[in-house]
């Protein structure tokens, strides 16, 4: 289905309603920049009108505006986006920023949080009461894409991933019809929707389950990065409790004021990590890490405290960075994987590099594979290369040095969904494999048969 370019003033006759509370914004509209901008930088796409709506109504209004004109649609759930807003000049942006409420039930242990709502508002509110549903790693990044897309995050090994507490959401499907969808509602359409991506609607609202987390130990240990502290660490995290989740960063030093002088330009390893058994118990959950850091030299920087899970969230993508990123997932990362990474990380000449690890299992492969639409739950790890430099013409020259270790360091077949930033279809049929693939195909002929929703990791009708 090609797109039709949008007359933004067709947009405006037919959204823009005050009384519905749904506002258009356009090219020549004062805040129409800053509306469009999102992080990182370097996405250019301009769309031809942002619609922002503030309920599930106006975003079927929306939805069938667009669909009626032909035009391509994007959606923003609230966050940051590699995709960008729009894949053309003619695209409707539907911005969800505006669906930001929260209703939690703390007796019952659940929340309804609005499409547009962000990762770190969601966990502090319902941190107040105590209690936490798995995001990622990031304040900044949209509940909507990071739900749709799996999530994996600081909880994944002791709660699972996002999608495992997803029990049932508000969508509003490419015929503009309100769905209530759940394990009884929509099944199918329920399963595709944990770990799918965008591909089957707009969701307007999600129902989380939430775990009793008043504490964690977390927060982030920087130590020096050696082929032997690099493996040793990594086979640490597959092999802890699962009380213990790690995410690991392996870069050059930035120049950054909480980096010792002495270190900037060097190679370290940034463990994100957050215990979250008994917090009595965390300091010998971490020693092996912390053994480790000696024996490379010594442990740079310690900031590991007890405190609410919102409070290990960092604040996500800076806009003035364009940075080019790859991903990969491995079942493991041995000491020649670690030597070659370290040796690429000092061989760029990136304003800013690295090496993501993300170590899966515990509550993770809890779920069986075919039970959601994430396919990929026996993966070890779940990793990114990514290099950042100050424009987008520079950041092209990276590609191929991005490119080339990306390959090496992945295991096996398939990616992370989230981490796809270039909408990749070759990706998506290793991302979604066999009859994973054959099932969301058999949904959006169902729910989207002329690809209405597309500008994603797109799963094709036909």
């Amino acid at each position: 289905m090609s797109a039709t370019p949008l007359s933004t003033a067709s947009v405006r006759a037919a959204l823009d309603d005050d009384a519905a509370g749904t506002t258009v914004l356009t090219p020549h509209d004062a805040g129409y920049e800053a509306a469009r901008a999102i992080e990182p930088a370097g996405v250019e796409w301009r769309p031809a009108a942002i619609v922002r709506p503030t309920d599930a109504a106006g975003v079927a209004r929306a939805v069938r505006f667009a669909r009626d004109a032909g035009a391509e649609v994007s959606v923003r759930a609230g966050g940051h986006s590699a995709l960008g807003l729009g894949r053309d000049h003619g695209a409707l942006t539907i911005d969800l920023r505006g669906l930001d409420t929260i209703e939690v039930d703390a007796a019952a242990r659940t929340a309804w949080a609005g499409g547009g709502l962000t990762a770190g508002a969601y966990s502090e509110a319902v941190g107040s009461h105590g209690l936490a549903t798995p995001f990622g790693d990031t304040a900044g990044v949209g509940i909507g894409g990071i739900t749709l897309g799996g999530g994996i995050g600081l909880l994944a090994r002791s709660r699972g991933l996002t999608i495992d507490s997803l029990l049932g959401a508000e969508v509003v499907t490419a015929d503009g019809e309100i769905l209530q969808v759940d394990a009884e509602h929509h099944p199918e359409l329920f399963w595709g929707l944990r770990g799918g991506g965008g591909n089957f609607g707009v969701v307007t609202r999600f129902r989380y389950a939430l775990h009793d987390l008043p504490t964690v130990v977390g927060g982030m240990m920087l130590l020096p990065a050696t082929p032997e502290s690099v493996a040793e660490v990594v086979a640490l995290a597959e092999a802890a409790p699962r009380e213990l989740t790690a995410i690991l960063m392996i870069m050059v030093a930035p120049p950054m004021p909480f980096i010792p002088a002495e270190w900037h330009g060097k190679l370290v390893m940034m463990a994100n990590v957050c215990w979250s058994g008994d917090p009595e118990t965390a300091d010998t959950a971490l020693a092996p890490v912390r053994d480790v850091a000696a024996r490379a030299g010594g442990t740079i920087l310690d900031m590991v405290r007890p405190g609410p899970y919102a409070s290990l969230l960092e604040g996500g993508p800076q806009g003035s960075i364009v940075a080019t990123a790859g991903t990969f997932l491995a079942d493991r990362l041995d000491m020649s994987a670690a030597e070659h990474l370290l040796a690429q990380l000092e061989s760029s000449d990136a304003m800013m590099r690295a090496v993501q690890v993300r170590v899966l299992g515990g509550a993770v492969t809890d779920v069986p594979a075919d039970a959601t639409a994430f396919a990929h739950r026996d993966a070890g790890i779940v990793g990114a290369v990514m290099a950042a430099g100050p424009s987008a013409d520079v950041v092209e020259g990276y590609r191929p040095w991005v490119a080339a270790l990306t390959d090496r360091l992945r295991g096996r077949d398939g990616a992370y969904a989230a981490f796809v930033a270039d909408g990749n279809p070759e990706l998506a049929r290793t991302t979604y494999p066999g009859a994973t693939w054959d099932r969301l195909v058999a949904l959006k002929r169902t729910y989207d048969p002329h690809n209405v929703f597309r500008a994603n990791l797109n799963v094709p009708p036909a």
